[in-house]
């Protein structure tokens, strides 16, 4: 099995998990091949982000949605298309979790596999 992130970053974030204040989320559309099947996924994480260099990820506070599974391999145009409605599905899940990602306030360079 092959995991790639196309695409991840870090963001400030508001959400509270486990009685714990969460100031960060990461943020990721990833492909994952295996035995000739092919599926994309978003998926958000909220952590703490207690100071400028705490990015431990939490995962009690991590939620996802698989947006296509089929036999096939990557495709940049499909990736493309998923990219296009990424943080819609992004709010999405955090909204759902009671949580919400500042797009506005990066914490950091965008990662493209």
């Amino acid at each position: 099995m092959k995991v790639i992130d196309v695409y991840a970053r870090y963001y400030a974030a508001n959400a509270v998990f486990s009685g714990i204040e969460r100031r960060g989320a990461l943020v990721k559309l990833t492909a994952t091949s295996d035995a000739g099947n092919i599926t994309y996924e978003v998926s958000v994480t909220f952590f703490p982000h207690r100071d400028e260099e705490d990015f431990a990820v939490s995962y009690d506070a991590c939620f996802a949605k698989e947006l296509y599974s089929a036999p096939g391999r990557r495709s940049k145009k499909r990736e493309q298309q998923f990219l296009e409605v990424f943080r819609g599905e992004i709010d999405a899940l955090a909204e759902g979790a009671g949580g919400a990602v500042l797009w506005e306030q990066p914490l950091g360079e965008a990662r493209m596999g």
